[in-house]
């Protein structure tokens, strides 16, 4: 379970430039065109059945070159059948927590890997605590785990142009962190993240979370071979 600790403090969203390099995303792609090599030794799966759940604004299209690779090492994979993410997180817990039921008694009762990029991780959590029979493993992929949208950079324009103020959402997404759950926890993160930063992309509540730092932006994160790679290694069972 998650470890008791304060809310943390001094966070911010991500540095201008940071922000900037997002708009670097073809070139990312082209960068990541040499490292396709290192999938070929990627392990063999299991068949094990596994989820996808996008990130705010994207649908299972953002993910379909993920599914297409993870299908290919032997996954069973699906996507979360809800078309586009559009923010309501608590919303979308409940309605992919029925999508999961369903297939969770139609597979003979076999818990899922969730895998969710951005926002999606978001959803992927609140599942493996709310419904912890049904997850086997979550994986998230630049997800503002830490603060909710305050320390984002749609946030912080969400607050800007409304003229709100996000600090309610920080209190309640630190309470919901510190229940915690048990399942292995892998978070990628990545330096260069000009939408979701390092600071709250880790995961400082669960004491079985491995934080691995990756390289790109957060719009490449859902085609980065060297997060393939990761996703690969870590549903194989290799640190």
């Amino acid at each position: 379970m998650a470890q008791s600790i304060d809310m943390p403090t001094g966070l911010r969203s991500p540095r201008k430039l940071a922000q900037l390099g997002e708009l670097s995303l073809p070139l990312d792609l082209v960068r990541f065109g040499l490292q396709w090599p290192r999938l070929v030794t990627a392990p063999r799966g299991d068949g094990r059945p596994v989820y996808l759940i996008p990130g705010y604004g994207g649908s299972e299209l953002s993910l379909r070159p993920l599914e297409a690779f993870l299908r290919r090492i032997n996954y069973d994979v699906a996507d979360w059948s809800l078309g586009r993410n559009r923010g309501s997180v608590d919303r979308d817990v409940a309605r992919f927590t029925a999508v999961a039921e369903a297939r969770f008694a139609a597979n003979g009762e076999q818990p899922f890997t969730l895998i969710g990029w951005s926002l999606g991780g978001l959803v992927a959590r609140e599942v493996a605590r709310l419904s912890p029979h049904l997850v086997r493993e979550v994986i998230t992929m630049g997800t503002p785990i830490i603060g909710g949208p305050k320390y984002t950079t749609p946030g912080q324009r969400f607050a800007r142009a409304s003229n709100i103020r996000l600090d309610q959402f920080e209190r309640e997404v630190h309470e919901r962190n510190s229940i915690g759950f048990d399942q292995p926890l892998t978070v990628l993160y990545s330096n260069r993240d000009g939408i979701v930063g390092p600071d709250i992309a880790k995961d400082i509540y669960n004491p079985q979370a491995r934080n691995i730092r990756v390289d790109g932006g957060h719009m490449g994160l859902g085609f980065n071979p060297k997060v393939w790679r990761i996703i690969a290694d870590t549903l194989a069972g290799r640190a």
